[in-house]
């Protein structure tokens, strides 16, 4: 409760509750955020990708991908990944195998992401044999 005695937050079954006709597909978001600037970063960025890589074959990864600073102008080294997990502990032993990890060019803080609402379009164009996510 607030100073105000207004809540704060809601019991997740609530949350699930209200919007019980929709999607609750539960994920996991692994904010990585560098811990001594870009090189260190860079020096592992091939091994990360290729990790990266091996979670999309596995199943696993949702999406990811670099996150902008807020005038879309640079990138400081953050990052965003989405992944399938059973549990936050088992998301938090996937983050945990990224080289960037291991090797502490960055950290990570992982929370559960229920998806609810949106849409994913994809245009495929039979006679050239392509796609686009719209």
């Amino acid at each position: 409760m607030s100073e105000d005695n207004k809540p704060t937050a809601l019991p997740v079954a609530e949350v699930k509750k209200a919007s019980a006709a929709m999607l609750q597909k539960q994920l996991y978001a692994i904010f990585t955020t560098p811990t001594d600037g870009i090189g260190p970063m860079l020096e592992n960025m091939q091994d990360h990708l290729a990790f990266q890589v091996a979670l999309e074959e596995e199943g696993v990864m949702y999406a990811a991908g670099p996150m902008w600073t807020d005038d879309e102008q640079e990138w400081e080294g953050e990052g965003l990944v989405i992944v399938r997990a059973e549990s936050r502990a088992d998301a938090i032993k996937i983050a945990e195998r990224d080289p960037m990890h291991q090797r502490q060019a960055r950290s990570f803080r992982v929370r559960p992401w229920m998806i609810n609402e949106g849409t994913i379009t994809v245009r495929l164009d039979s006679s050239t044999q392509t796609f686009a996510i719209l």
